[in-house]
């Protein structure tokens, strides 16, 4: 991973107005947490924002582009696949209220994404 502790530690700064937003490894990348859910990534220094379709509309309006993984093992190894974290966008990289606006929307994307999500099925107890 290249994201070195200055990295993680300009997009807490960067995204402060949020609240506390606590900066978490996962494999070779970074993930932001303004609490339990990941809004965002960052990943070769780069941020990258948790989308819907709209927000990945608007996005790409301003010049940002996919976060695009690349998986090392499996049937996919090798195929780089779009994701649904998009960049932020070069003009928010240095204006906290511009990050933490598209951050809010990220986040409000994420939440939604969860709770539309499939919901945990329970298993049956068998009668003995």
């Amino acid at each position: 991973m290249s994201e070195s502790a200055a990295d993680l530690a300009f997009a807490r700064e960067l995204f402060r107005g949020l609240g506390a937003v606590d900066t978490r490894r996962l494999f070779w990348v970074a993930g932001l947490y303004p609490g339990p859910l990941i809004f965002g990534l960052i990943d070769d220094g780069r941020i990258y924002l948790k989308t819907d379709a709209a927000l990945q509309a608007d996005l790409a309006a301003e010049g940002a582009g996919p976060w695009i993984y690349t998986e090392r093992k499996g049937p996919r190894a090798g195929v780089p696949q779009e994701t649904s974290y998009w960049s932020l966008p070069d003009s928010a990289v240095d204006d906290p209220d511009e990050a933490c606006a598209w951050g809010r929307r990220a986040l409000a994307a994420a939440e939604a994404i969860k709770a539309a999500g499939p919901k945990k099925r329970r298993r049956r107890v068998q009668p003995d």
